[in-house]
């Protein structure tokens, strides 16, 4: 049950942080406002149901080293993101076609910083931290990113493979930093920067959502298979391998510091 309460607390957060965003209307005052809103109040909300339903102290989102924390994560995020664009404009597939709006990139940063923090919370501080317990990190690894790839079907111009190399780059990679780190901050500014170098800096696509523009024009052409079509950037094959080179780093460190989980065993009682 306490899964239960914990997934409904954030995505009730969720939902009506969304509501209210998409009823602003990319107003960029009202967008800013609202999505740190919905990121503080889910961060708030997500500590609260923790303490009620666990009776302890909310490690993976404790305030000493936080900003720290984020700030290698963000760091981390827009590296990767910064990488596959580099390789696509040299093969020619991406390039600038001017500046873009700054209120749009304003609006942008409330945007995915709830969005980041939302799902974060649901998908690594929720799923992931409470089926490892059960199924030990490789297992809940492996079906967490399945259901965040498969979340991502409903998104606009998806498809079965972006719906693939969004488990793989993200599900796989943001989970397996919050095993290596054993914190949610991590994974947060990781999120945050690739989300927001992807449509905030570089104006592409981001998972299919039409957005405002971002800081540049940028323009993509080419095989789907490297831009990742109308889907963007996240489909292309260079996020997917960028994810997986970090996703295995993560693992080797969390195998490193002893922080996989084997599998829970089942003791069977004997019935007289």
């Amino acid at each position: 049950m306490r899964l239960v309460k914990q997934f409904a607390v954030v995505v009730l957060i969720s939902l009506l942080g969304s509501q209210l965003i998409t009823a602003a209307n990319w107003n960029t005052p009202l967008t800013l406002l609202l999505g740190f809103a919905t990121a503080a109040l889910a961060l708030l909300g997500y500590r609260w149901v923790v303490r009620r339903t666990e009776r302890r102290e909310v490690a993976e989102l404790n305030w000493r080293g936080a900003a720290a924390a984020v700030g290698r994560g963000l760091l981390i995020g827009l590296v990767m993101f910064t990488a596959v664009i580099l390789n696509l404009a040299l093969l020619g597939d991406y390039h600038v076609a001017g500046f873009g709006s700054l209120t749009g990139a304003i609006a942008l940063f409330g945007f995915t910083a709830a969005a980041a923090v939302t799902e974060e919370l649901l998908y690594r501080g929720v799923l992931l931290r409470i089926i490892e317990g059960r199924l030990g990190s490789y297992g809940a690894l492996g079906l967490t990113a399945g259901l965040f790839g498969l979340s991502h079907l409903l998104n606009p111009h998806a498809t079965l493979w972006g719906a693939i190399a969004i488990a793989i780059e993200a599900g796989g990679m943001l989970g397996a930093a919050y095993i290596a780190t054993r914190n949610l901050w991590v994974p947060i500014g990781m999120h945050f920067a690739w989300n927001y170098a992807e449509g905030g800096i570089f104006g592409t696509q981001i998972s299919g959502k039409a957005a405002p523009e971002g800081l540049l024009d940028g323009v993509l052409s080419g095989p789907a298979a490297l831009t990742g079509g109308e889907f963007g950037p996240e489909a292309s094959v260079y996020s997917v391998a960028a994810g997986l080179i970090v996703t295995i780093a993560f693992i080797w460190l969390a195998k490193r510091r002893g922080q996989l989980l084997a599998p829970r065993r089942r003791t069977a009682t004997l019935v007289p």
